[in-house]
């Protein structure tokens, strides 16, 4: 492992594997070439941007360090360094943004609304909101495959759970892309983090003494140890249900119809047998998994031979284990019928994500429904599909015709 060969916080990379960025488009673009060109002779690389970090490429580093809760710690999640301490948000956003015994409680209290039965009540609303999204552009023969349809799900969904109208699915939208697509930008990231917060505190307000079976209200009633959840952690934990909740599912749900748009051959064997779905969905979320996370090094550790000192930031980057040939065959081709398929897209450990059965149900059922609907399509001849990286990398635009 080198030094930063550049300034850490401007100028072209020379040396992906000493001085990475995560926004430079060539990585948005294209990062499967820099992670196996890393692992080929630096599978963890190193950056000064950003504050620093480290981007392991291997599966098995990867999943060492999301499992070792001894060296490495959840305070701090995000790619880049932000203000965790704030006034506004002192608890973070648990229990992904917290250590046991935090996490443990935290994670207990959120899990029950996303369990199997609870997702499945889900659905005929997620299949509704499909169709009707679809019937906005389907005359037309010609849509955003990205922002019409795979960034109006997900959001809509999760505002369901929290009880909140459509209405708000757009300003739902602009914060959750302010704070993780924009993370690199400070003050339009803590502007919309400060928006929600203030946003949330007020439905707790009025919903605070209720009966109300939407989640905010059964956390304001909810107790731990016989003492009530207080309100710095509730609203913690419903910023992350809508952050964690949306942009992952979109990102992955976009990428999934790129992909089909892109080629003939698996569109075609889908729209044809729609009972092979829950197995593409775990190929499209494994070969173009969204989701980035961090860890901060508790005490000094040697992961594969690279010395890690305590506050160091790790990268945990699962999209990149996820196209480990060393864990999967042909790990760069999509495999739609791929059955052993044990890949991180959710992450590893404790902090795997508690809402991978919901973003299970909206992948399939979004797919399911846009090949019902629309079988036959394709990216739109000289458009631009445009993507978004960093914490979160998906398509933000993707015209497609039909």
């Amino acid at each position: 492992m080198t030094d930063a060969s550049t300034d850490a916080s401007s100028g072209t990379v020379v040396d992906w594997a000493s001085d990475y960025d995560i926004f430079d488009p060539r990585y948005i673009a294209d990062p499967y070439a820099v992670w196996d060109s890393l692992r080929d002779r630096c599978p963890i690389g190193h950056t000064d941007r950003y504050g620093g970090s480290w981007l392991p490429t291997r599966m098995a580093d990867v999943t060492e360090i999301a499992r070792d809760i001894e060296h490495f710690s959840s305070r701090e999640i995000t790619v880049v360094p932000t203000d965790a301490d704030s006034d506004v948000l002192p608890a973070g956003s648990p229990p992904i943004q917290a250590d046991p015994p935090v996490h443990t409680w935290t994670r207990r209290l959120l899990l029950p609304w996303f369990s199997h039965a609870r997702v499945d009540t889900y659905e005929p609303y997620t299949r509704a909101l499909c169709n009707r999204l679809i019937d906005g552009f389907a005359d037309a023969g010609t849509a955003d495959a990205a922002a019409d349809y795979a960034q109006q799900i997900p959001v809509r969904v999760i505002g369901r759970i929290l009880g909140v109208p459509d209405d708000m699915s757009d300003t739902f939208t602009g914060w959750v892309r302010s704070i993780l697509e924009f993370a690199n930008d400070e003050a339009r990231r803590v502007a919309a983090r400060d928006e929600a917060v203030v946003y949330f505190l007020g439905l707790m307000e009025e919903r605070r003494g209720g009966d109300g079976d939407d989640l905010i209200s059964t956390l304001l009633r909810s107790e731990v140890d016989g003492a009530q959840v207080t309100d710095e952690f509730i609203v913690g934990m419903l910023g992350l249900t809508l952050i964690a909740g949306a942009d992952t599912t979109w990102s992955a749900l976009g990428s999934s119809l790129w992909h089909l748009a892109t080629h003939d051959d698996d569109r075609a064997r889908l729209a044809a047998d729609p009972a092979l779905v829950p197995l593409a969905v775990e190929e499209f979320v494994r070969a173009y998994s969204p989701v980035t996370m961090a860890r901060i090094v508790a005490s000094d550790v040697v992961v594969a031979g690279c010395p890690m000192h305590a506050g160091d930031r790790v990268l945990m980057n699962f999209p990149g284990a996820n196209r480990d040939p060393e864990a999967f065959p042909d790990a760069d081709q999509v495999v739609i019928d791929r059955e052993v398929n044990r890949h991180v897209a959710f992450g590893a450990g404790i902090h795997r994500c508690a809402g991978s059965n919901l973003a299970r149900m909206e992948l399939r059922v979004g797919i399911e429904e846009w090949l019902q609907r629309i079988p036959d399509f394709r990216v739109a001849e000289g458009a631009s599909v445009t993507w978004a990286g960093g914490q979160v990398r998906g398509p933000r635009s993707c015209p497609v015709t039909f």
